[in-house]
């Protein structure tokens, strides 16, 4: 979480996490933190670079969103280049965006239904740059919301990147199914995500495309820490964002967020984040998520004990789980 970690540090972090049997690495992208106390917000894409050289593994921002902040031209050669710089290592991930983040460029901050309307948009964009540019010739666009004048990507890997969409909501995941590579999720009830994946299916399908292929990716916000009392001073104190039952993309200050925080207790964390000390109980967690079909799972220890957790979680709970 780039949000929490000065880049330098967090490049140091995925690359001891690889080291002790990690195997990729998503990069939030922010501008500003969720709350002061996380501290940082550094640039994901100078972060992603520095991970390529760094680590051996996948890597992919978690999520970036090309509505406002990002024209989709821009994250198309930012991915494109990525691409070609670590072949067969890069993903897009990308999102419909907060306004903690999104409303700094003073443009007008809509409902979420034009934000999804503006990152499928975008996502046209992106795809007609991949997809001509590889073919050697220059595209164009004219929307609603974009418009892109006849241009191509002159750096591309052999292989396009993934472009996998984030969403939590069904309606979003079956157009996700029709248009991109796979689908982003976060931690949640696992009959509402079956839904989620039922719908993307239904999208790919609709498509003509095989569900059996598009990757499937959780986030998985967790707090483990030696002891269940410091689990749980690590969730209140550095991710209490995670405890907060509303909708946040609306939002626009960390300040804010931070008198928000004050509300929140320990029971609301429940049944969103599993906080404790016991390894076990997180692997638990985590392996009924990779039963219900999940290709790739990030974690994200919310505290600033990364190296004790890191060890820990390498040692008592990543080669227990099951594929």
């Amino acid at each position: 979480m780039l949000e929490q970690f000065h880049p330098t540090e967090a490049v140091e972090l995925a690359a001891y996490a690889e080291s002790k049997g990690f195997s990729g690495v998503m990069a939030a992208d922010h501008f500003q933190p969720w709350v002061p106390a996380q501290g940082q917000s550094a640039f994901v894409w100078s972060v992603l670079t520095a991970l390529g050289e760094r680590t051996k593994g996948d890597f992919g921002p978690g999520v970036t969103a090309p509505i406002f902040r990002w024209h989709p031209a821009i994250v198309a050669q930012a991915s494109a280049t990525l691409a070609a710089m670590y072949p067969g290592r890069h993903w897009l991930g990308l999102g419909s965006g907060e306004a903690l983040n999104e409303h700094i460029v003073g443009q007008y901050w809509p409902e979420a239904p034009e934000r999804i309307n503006r990152m499928f948009e975008a996502v046209e964009i992106i795809d007609k740059l991949f997809t001509g540019s590889l073919a050697g010739k220059d595209v164009k666009h004219s929307g609603k919301y974009f418009t892109l004048e006849s241009t191509r990507l002159w750096t591309m890997p052999e292989q396009r990147p993934e472009i996998l969409i984030a969403t939590a909501g069904p309606v979003t995941a079956k157009r996700a199914g029709r248009t991109v590579d796979g689908l982003i999720t976060v931690g949640a009830p696992l009959e509402k995500i079956s839904g989620l994946f039922q719908k993307f299916d239904d999208g790919r399908r609709e498509a003509g495309k095989d569900p059996a292929a598009a990757p499937k990716v959780l986030q998985l916000h967790l707090s483990w820490a030696a002891t269940d009392e410091e689990a749980l001073a690590n969730a209140m104190h550095e991710w209490p964002n995670g405890g907060m039952k509303f909708p946040k993309g609306d939002i626009r200050s960390p300040l804010e967020f931070e008198q928000m925080a004050k509300m929140v207790r320990p029971e609301d964390f429940e049944g969103r984040m599993v906080i404790g000390s016991d390894p076990d109980v997180h692997r638990a967690s985590i392996q009924r998520f990779a039963d219900l079909g999940f290709d790739r799972i990030y974690l994200h220890n919310v505290g600033r004990n990364q190296r004790e957790w890191i060890d820990v979680f390498s040692r008592d709970v990543l080669p227990k789980i099951t594929r």
